[in-house]
Order: C-alpha cells, then structure tokens, then sequence
C-alpha cells in the first residue's frame, strides 16, 4: 500500500480516516503532533490552518508516496489555498470526508471544488462511519 500524508483543517476527520484504513475501532483522540503509522501520516489540523506549519507539512511529506488533502463535506471554510499541490513533489489526491452529513449535492461540490483549486488530481469521497467510497480509495493506494 502507498504510504499517504493526510493534511486537512482540525475536525476534518483525518484521525478517523487513519483508524479505517487501518482497520482499527474508531476512537476520536486530538492528534497533537505528527504522527506515522504504517501505511499513513496523520498531521494535526493547526498545521493547516496556520501557513507558518506549511513546512512542516511539507517536510513530513518526505516519507510518503502520496499527499492527501482532506476536506469534510460539514466545513464551509477553506484552509488549501490556491494551487497547494505544487508545493510537493508528489501525487496529490482530494478526499472528502462525512460524505453522510452533506445536506445537499451543493456540500459535496463545494468540497470538491475546495479540492481542486488547491491542485488535487483525483477526489474521492468517502465516509468512514459507513464505509461509503473507502474501496476507491484503498485500490487507489493499493495500485
């Protein structure tokens, strides 16, 4: 499996998305630091949402085959600014998580469309509480 870096906003559900694709219970604990585990690299939100913490985004990607920004189909905001992506030397995918809380098709776009002005390639759209979309995703890193 390549090892993916999720990077997103604080609540954006990258913490639960680590304990799905390593099929663990799902626990909520606030990631404090980077943390590695197998497979992925789970970042704290602040990271995102204070462009100070960009380089140290961009130095934990090192270890990963793949960058993925997360966006939660609940948040209205968006922390990826323009064209993000070019700051990594690597494929950059979109996930947009909680794909079960999105009111209308307008949340779900709206993410997307965060997703791809920050230069994501490939969006997926998943919900890790149902399942919904994380079989895209596991083939896509498991290819």
């Amino acid at each position: 499996m390549k090892k993916i870096i999720l990077m997103g906003e604080t609540g954006s559900g990258k913490t639960t998305l680590t304990q799905c694709l390593h099929d663990k219970e799902q626990v909520y604990h606030k990631t404090q630091q980077i943390y590695q585990f197998d497979h992925v690299i789970d970042t704290p939100g602040e990271f995102m949402e204070n462009r100070f913490f960009y380089n140290a985004l961009v130095s934990a990607a090192v270890d990963a085959e793949v960058v993925g920004l997360i966006q939660s189909v609940e948040h209205e905001q968006n922390y990826f600014p323009p064209t993000f992506s070019s700051r990594f030397n690597l494929p950059v995918v979109g996930i947009v998580t909680k794909t079960e809380l999105a009111h209308d098709k307008k949340d779900l776009e709206r993410s997307k469309i965060f997703l791809e002005q920050a230069g994501a390639r490939q969006i997926f759209m998943i919900s890790a509480k149902t399942g919904e979309g994380m079989a895209d995703l596991l083939t896509y890193l498991e290819a």
